[in-house]
């Protein structure tokens, strides 16, 4: 009986905060023509508190989205341009030498901000990878002897061109691991396609002011924690994690030929803090196995080992983690 109550009280208090997600939202159809699911994935990752690895052929918005997401939250926005020849304190910052006070001082990096744009990230060496990735799971950045505490909320939004490989360093899967989400875009429709035209053949560029403050985003994020999680809900995204690595125990015996490791620990969490994530956006109080058949392609796609022979067969991660929803019993 008490957790009905308590199920209705997490009702009315996101009802109460839901607008949030609805100013969002509607700030970002100002400026942005379509691309929802892009919008959507943003603010999962920045409800549950994580990150997004976005791949889309140049010219979908990726960069714009995360700009505006920016403008409209009042929030320090940085975009960090990976190339081969960057260096870890192009990002992190480095200690300087100042001739008045003959003293080294802190250079702070473009990390220092609340949104990053990484933009390329594969383009540029693993060396300079881990330094940004070191900032996305520890929240803090070292310059010598001084530890530095990033601003809250800290959302970083990686890009990588999946056409273009050649001069690129992959991210190893360890480091791709560490992000909520990846996201893949494809282009607009037809009418889309249409209304960008217009846009941005307009002379009066769309001015984005901000509606929300930093302060709201972690509000929101604190409400996100307290949305009820169901036990039969964790042995669900168990079940979907677990089939990923002993595909045969859950009748999928087709998989074990294609699957070269399953997915990690971090996949499990992943998938239960964005299922809680876009019970918010929907303006619930409980996540339902629908909240997490909706996030769980962009969670697991980049945990998923594809062996030789599903690479021959031209099998995607997309295809294994659907065949697993299907198999999969829903609580």
């Amino acid at each position: 009986m008490s957790t009905s109550v308590n199920i209705n009280e997490l009702n009315e208090l996101v009802a109460s905060k839901h607008n949030f997600a609805d100013i969002v939202v509607h700030g970002m159809d100002q400026t942005i023509v379509g691309q929802k699911h892009l919008i959507d994935s943003l603010l999962v990752a920045l409800l549950a508190n994580g990150h997004v690895l976005l791949e889309g052929v140049p010219g979908l918005a990726k960069t714009l989205a995360i700009k505006t997401l920016a403008q409209l939250i009042d929030a320090k926005y940085n975009r960090i341009q990976f190339t081969p020849d960057l260096l870890p304190a192009d990002v992190t910052g480095t200690m300087v030498y100042s001739m008045q006070k003959e003293q080294f001082q802190v250079k702070r990096g473009p990390i220092f901000a609340n949104f990053i744009l990484a933009d390329e990230i594969n383009r540029a060496p693993a060396k300079v990878q881990s330094a940004l990735l070191e900032a996305m799971q520890e929240r803090q950045v070292t310059i010598g002897d001084n530890t530095f505490k990033l601003d809250s909320p800290f959302l970083v939004m990686a890009t990588q061109n999946p056409i273009e490989q050649e001069g690129t360093y992959p991210l190893p899967e360890a480091q791709v691991d560490r992000f909520l989400l990846k996201v893949v875009i494809g282009y607009p429709t037809r009418n889309e396609e249409k209304e960008i035209i217009r846009q941005n053949i307009n002379p009066e560029p769309k001015v984005v002011r901000p509606l929300l403050r930093p302060e709201n985003v972690i509000e929101a994020q604190k409400i996100v924690e307290q949305i009820y999680l169901d036990e039969k809900i964790e042995r669900y995204i168990v079940d979907i994690v677990f089939a990923t690595r002993f595909p045969g125990e859950y009748g999928l015996q087709d998989l074990q030929g294609i699957i070269s490791f399953g997915a990690s620990p971090r996949a499990s969490i992943g998938l239960a803090k964005a299922a809680r994530a876009y019970a918010f956006l929907c303006g619930r109080g409980f996540v339902i196995p629908e909240d997490v058949r909706a996030v769980c392609h962009d969670v697991l796609r980049h945990r998923i080992g594809l062996t030789y022979e599903a690479e021959a067969n031209n099998i995607s991660a997309d295809e294994i983690i659907s065949d697993i929803l299907n198999k999969v019993e829903v609580p």
